[in-house]
């Protein structure tokens, strides 16, 4: 398995972990990722997949990278601390190595929720802060709202056929030495991507490589500098599959094909603001938590 650097950390992630999002499949598939290489696992508090992965864990947890979401609703400072120890409890660990924020609340001063956050690293209880599903001015703010540590991952939606994180966020987080975990690699469905392939060209690359549409997929994701992906797998052979995919390197040409003759979508900075100033909106009324 191949690794990347978790920002300055000094900590090595592998380039594709594990996600449990709607993940209902028990122990032996994330136990299998784990012995392959995908030592990373994320879940987030709202997912109800913190209980297995604490199973999956038992006797192996230094063997792990962690990461965990503290929903929107608890980002006042009482919530957020209470949030991170039932984590720890569901998880059945002391320490949490990622704790990230799920997505930005704006009702929050955003100063009380980093506080919060480096208040648990300073107890001992989180080693890194992350976020997840910010915008560079959601980066921006929660960057100059820290005072002794420092933002280390944004997680988001990357693949071949949404590629808004291009349209800025991803020069700045390798700018500013801020990991980018991808979820969703292989869309919400694979046959999403397939269907925007009309010229087969990840078929074709698959067949070339004797690899399966779905390596090629993940391994164009990896292809980006400061980035790791996390695709859900419900069995072991698609833990199997996963994990396989980083044992090669797309050549330059096969990455070219692959920017060039698959059908994206690139959100651009007027939509971004519309969709920030919605949430915004949603959430002043009580909503969107």
């Amino acid at each position: 398995m191949d690794h990347k650097n978790l920002a300055k950390t000094g900590v090595l992630l592998p380039a594709i972990g594990l996600g449990t999002w709607q993940y209902k499949a028990g122990i032996e598939p994330l136990r299998t990722g784990i012995s392959l290489g995908a030592g990373f696992i994320d879940t987030a508090e709202s997912y109800g997949t913190e209980e297995v992965i604490g199973q999956a864990i038992q006797g192996i947890r230094k063997n792990i990278f962690l990461a965990t979401k503290v929903s929107p609703r608890h980002f006042r400072r009482a919530d957020l601390i209470a949030s991170a120890e039932a984590s720890l409890k569901r998880l059945r660990t002391d320490y949490i190595d990622l704790y990230q924020l799920h997505w930005p609340n704006y009702t929050v001063p955003i100063e009380e929720t980093m506080g919060a956050m480096e208040e648990l690293v300073d107890n001992g209880k989180v080693r890194f802060i992350g976020v997840s599903n910010f915008f560079v001015s959601d980066l921006k703010r929660a960057q100059k709202a820290m005072s002794k540590h420092k933002v280390v991952s944004n997680q988001v939606r990357y693949n071949l056929i949404d590629r808004t994180i291009e349209s800025g966020l991803l020069d700045y987080c390798q700018q500013w030495n801020i990991t980018v975990i991808a979820h969703s690699p292989l869309a919400n469905e694979f046959s999403l991507i397939g269907a925007e392939d009309r010229k087969q060209v990840i078929n074709k690359i698959a067949q070339a490589r004797t690899k399966t549409p779905a390596q090629i997929a993940i391994n164009w994701c990896i292809s980006k500098k400061g980035l790791v992906t996390i695709p859900k797998a419900s069995s072991v052979k698609h833990v199997k599959e996963n994990c396989e995919a980083a044992d090669f390197q797309l050549s330059p040409e096969e990455l070219r094909l692959l920017n060039q003759e698959i059908n994206y979508r690139c959100r651009g900075s007027v939509e971004l603001y519309l969709r920030q100033i919605a949430r915004k909106g949603l959430q002043y009324m009580g909503k969107n938590q």
